[in-house]
């Protein structure tokens, strides 16, 4: 499991991760296309919702890293777009710190006063361990090279394929959006190109189901079509506060923050698969601190990870030990 014992500072470019998922839900530009509509739009209603942002995913992936000492995001919180994420920023106590747009050409106003607040942030609290930079920008990469000289430990995250390269060589570790427990990423969309008139008709492709057997083509197909286990993301009751869920879905909940917990204590070292209990359990406060086995009927977090099918637990002397199976 990351290093837990530090404390963390979460600055999202909440515009740039929006933008950027939509555009790989929906393919390249996408966004800048579609943004002229009104949120209320049937067809643009639906294709927000196709690519909506898992906050907690990130959140939780920062605190496998210690306390949570601020999160703040940064956009125009009065664009209809951003609204729609009212539920899960304040299920999270996300700090929203409001951009109004001074002019057309204004469009670094985010990165400019989120890099002051990190840098001022900084300063002001010196016992900041951990410094979490949710963007794609290579703007970013002078901050993530002054919060490393300054000692802190620097994470970057941003959606694969359009983050910048030097931002992820800039930070100490880098992880994608795509990749955190509970994301599920998209299948391949792309709008059809408009025909020009001086081209000559073609054949439309045949459709990806008609791929030849172990193509790439068809592996990627069956891979999108294959059913996923259950994740955070597919439940909405997983938004707001566990002491708030209703009591027939609080075991549902609970078995989802639990694998969330034990994909995140794992990570990419196959060595390390068997995790401490008490950890696991710290960690699993950490991304929502109103959890207790308790409130679900077990006298002790160990009868409540035995109780889940799809973990595995032995003992090793005093120790608890427990893994996905």
């Amino acid at each position: 499991m990351p290093e837990s014992s530090g404390r963390v500072a979460v600055y999202l470019d909440f515009d740039n991760i929006v933008m950027s998922w939509y555009d790989r839900v929906h393919g390249r530009n996408s966004y800048s296309r579609d943004k002229q509509k009104l949120a209320d739009d049937p067809e643009f209603a639906a294709r927000l919702a196709e690519a909506t942002i898992d906050v907690g995913a990130i959140i939780d992936y920062a605190a496998s890293f210690g306390t949570l000492v601020l999160t703040r995001a940064y956009a125009d919180w009065s664009s209809p777009v951003n609204a729609t994420y009212r539920q899960q920023l304040v299920g999270r106590a996300v700090d929203l710190v409001q951009l109004f747009p001074a002019a057309a050409y204004a469009k670094n106003g985010a990165d400019i006063r989120l890099a002051v607040d990190t840098v001022e942030d900084m300063f002001r609290l010196p016992d900041l361990t951990h410094v979490v930079i949710v963007a794609g920008d290579s703007d970013y990469v002078p901050l993530a090279q002054r919060c490393r000289r300054l000692g802190r430990y620097v994470v970057g995250m941003g959606v694969a394929g359009s983050t910048a390269k030097s931002l992820a060589a800039a930070c100490d570790e880098f992880e994608a959006y795509d990749t955190l427990p509970g994301v599920t990423a998209p299948s391949k969309k792309t709008r059809p190109a408009a025909k020009s008139p001086e081209a000559p008709e073609t054949p439309e492709p045949e459709p990806a189901a008609e791929a030849a057997p172990g193509t790439a083509r068809s592996r990627r197909s069956s891979r999108a079509k294959a059913p996923s286990a259950p994740t955070v993301t597919e439940e909405n009751d997983t938004l707001v506060p566990f002491d708030e869920i209703p009591p027939e879905d609080l075991h549902s909940a609970a078995s989802r923050l639990l694998e969330r917990a034990l994909r995140l204590g794992k990570g990419n070292d196959d060595d390390a698969e068997w995790l401490h209990t008490s950890a696991v359990k710290q960690h699993m406060r950490r991304m929502d601190p109103s959890f207790s086995e308790k409130t679900l009927g077990f006298r002790s977090f160990n009868d409540f990870v035995t109780s889940r099918d799809f973990a595995e637990v032995r003992e090793n002397g005093h120790e608890r030990l427990v893994r996905l199976k």
